[in-house]
């Protein structure tokens, strides 16, 4: 199984909703919690190439995006083949 890595912060509906995803696909993840860990906002916004939003999803520490990437890799049939 790939490894996965969700930035998030705990008010965030989009970062329920990848993480519902993740679990959808009984998927495993790492959850970073930006709101209880801001020393690594600076890490995150680095390796996304500047985003600033969360969620921030990396598969094998690939960049994805956010939830609408994450859907849309996941409606156009790339995401399992990712996660594999």
């Amino acid at each position: 199984m790939a490894n996965v890595v969700i930035y998030s912060k705990d008010y965030c509906p989009y970062c329920v909703r990848a993480k519902q995803l993740m679990e959808t696909l009984g998927q495993d993840y790492n959850e970073i919690d930006l709101g209880k860990n801001p020393e690594l906002v600076m890490e995150v916004v680095q390796k996304s190439g500047g985003m600033r939003t969360v969620p921030q999803v990396f598969i094998d520490d690939k960049h994805i995006g956010g939830y609408d990437d994450l859907a849309a890799l996941h409606e156009k049939g790339e995401l399992e083949p990712l996660l594999k």
